[in-house]
């Protein structure tokens, strides 16, 4: 990509292959020195973890660089937000590499969709070549639970290495199968994650993004995803060809082959014909397909299906999520610490099907609570083009659950207004029992224009709180209130105040 922009052959390829990269503008000489500075605090005392940042400033400027915040912004929107978690991952010569894995969103319950608000990048501060353990991903699997097999003996998968000179900057979505991968040279290999988050939803056509409003490119493969994701993005809905109704016959006959890659295609090009209610039983028989890229496509193509395929796609749901609790979590490669499920694929299509609103609404009040959890989770991926809902919402906040709760607050922080009984809700939850719910009731406030009565004293307990991740949430939203209210802007002053790091102190010079 070009230093000053990522232009939309960049955004495209990220969107349907999972990564991108970047190359900062900074000069080798700068990334020499990093690399001598990581690598003396590595060898004096030992990984300082999240606290890399503090320890060694100078990476802020990697980060920082035009073409990273260039390509940062148009992924995530302006007023993207590093996250804390910071992990600085050295390969030593002679590793045997990791398995396949998807990480976690640093302990919160995010459930996994195509739509994606959260992205690591990848930093290397020296050159790093094939044989020195690289970062590998593998393109196109991001949106999917289950590769062939974690073990990289074994998987059949596509598997990328992501090689470059110093200031190599890899930018993946969040959801991306990768590992790192045997270093067989004499040399080490550093790589910096950190990770971006999304802090508004994608304006609408209304209110362009200031990037190019051109067509959705013509996908590969994942059509149907890439397109509502390409077109979220944009700010508009995908727009599809009517299919003359011999296509229609032949694809549905194709959805019966014994070949997994021709019932990927049918379902996929179904999902983008238009013409998908001509299809219903097929499609619906099509979910409990045995691979699961046909199930999600099938499950894309009924979300366009109209009322009755949105009906299914919310019978199923129910069903997929009763018989998902279990794995929801368990540790599995795509959920290393049992927190991050990817949503049943019927969630995961009322989350962007244009009529699924209110059919969400009402398995809000379901008996399981993991399908209230899927409910409220799917209403989140698609909060801004549905404000009615906040009353709604407002009533899961209160729910017996935690996850249903965290879900809730989740979906009342991505939606168009947080004021009123929203804000009041959001300000609630800064006092909630679990901590994942506390979290995202700080994010949501910071989307508030000005705090509730007790909002402050919620974001002044939550400096202490026991989770460290919830404590920078309470600062972000001090900062966001801090240009209105004086009194979030002492509390903010104040605490960092006290708080700062001396990135000089260490085991060697401790005054």
């Amino acid at each position: 990509m070009s230093d000053s922009c990522l232009t939309d052959t960049d955004l495209a390829r990220f969107v349907n292959e999972g990564h991108l990269v970047v190359r900062t503008t900074l000069p080798r000489e700068f990334h020499n020195r990093l690399y001598a500075k990581i690598d003396e605090v590595f060898e004096k005392e030992g990984n300082p973890g999240n606290n890399i940042l503090p320890r060694v400033p100078e990476i802020a400027q990697v980060y920082d660089d035009v073409a990273v915040r260039a390509a940062l912004g148009r992924l995530l929107g302006p007023g993207y937000v590093m996250n804390p978690h910071r992990a600085t991952h050295l390969n030593p010569p002679g590793s045997k590499g990791q398995s396949w894995h998807k990480d976690c969103y640093v302990y919160d319950h995010n459930l996994r969709h195509p739509r994606y608000r959260w992205v690591m990048a990848f930093y290397y501060p020296q050159d790093v070549t094939p044989d020195m353990g690289p970062t590998g991903v593998m393109p196109h699997q991001q949106w999917y639970q289950d590769i062939s097999d974690p073990d990289p003996s074994k998987a059949t998968e596509e598997a990328q290495p992501l090689v470059g000179e110093a200031g190599t900057v890899s930018i993946v979505h969040f959801d991306c199968w990768h590992r790192a991968m045997a270093n067989t040279s004499d040399r080490k290999r550093y790589m910096l994650k950190f990770q971006f988050a999304r802090t508004a939803e994608p304006v609408t056509a209304a209110e362009p993004m200031a990037v190019s409003d051109s067509s959705p490119p013509s996908w590969d493969q994942q059509a149907a995803i890439s397109d509502d994701v390409w077109s979220w993005l944009h700010g508009t809905t995908p727009v599809h060809t009517e299919a003359e109704s011999e296509d229609v016959s032949s694809l549905v006959e194709a959805l019966a082959s014994p070949d997994p890659v021709r019932r990927r295609q049918a379902a996929d090009q179904l999902a983008c014909s238009g013409a998908a209610q001509d299809a219903l039983e097929s499609l619906q028989r099509a979910l409990d397909d045995t691979d699961e890229a046909v199930r999600l496509n099938a499950a894309y193509a009924l979300a366009d299906a109209g009322e009755a395929g949105v009906s299914s796609l919310a019978d199923r749901l129910r069903q997929d999520a009763m018989a998902a609790e279990d794995r929801a979590m368990a540790k599995t490669a795509d959920n290393a610490h049992g927190t991050n499920p990817t949503a049943p694929v019927a969630a995961q299509a009322l989350g962007v099907a244009p009529s699924a609103v209110e059919p969400l609404v009402q398995l809000l009040s379901d008996d399981h609570w993991y399908v209230r959890a899927s409910a409220a989770d799917a209403l989140a991926n698609r909060a801004t083009q549905a404000p009615g809902v906040t009353p709604d919402l407002v009533k899961a906040a209160a729910d017996d659950h935690w996850w249903v709760r965290r879900n809730a607050m989740e979906a009342l922080a991505r939606g168009n207004d947080l004021a009123g009984a929203a804000l009041q809700t959001a300000s609630s939850g800064l006092r909630d029992e679990d901590y994942r719910v506390r979290r995202n009731a700080a994010i949501a406030i910071r989307r508030a224009d000005t705090p509730a009565a007790d909002t402050l004293d919620g974001l002044a307990q939550m400096l202490n709180d026991e989770n460290r991740y919830n404590r920078f949430y309470a600062v972000d939203a001090l900062r966001s209130l801090s240009s209105t209210t004086p009194e979030a802007q002492k509390m903010l002053i104040d605490y960092l105040f006290t708080a700062r790091w001396c990135s000089l102190t260490n085991a060697e010079s401790t005054f």
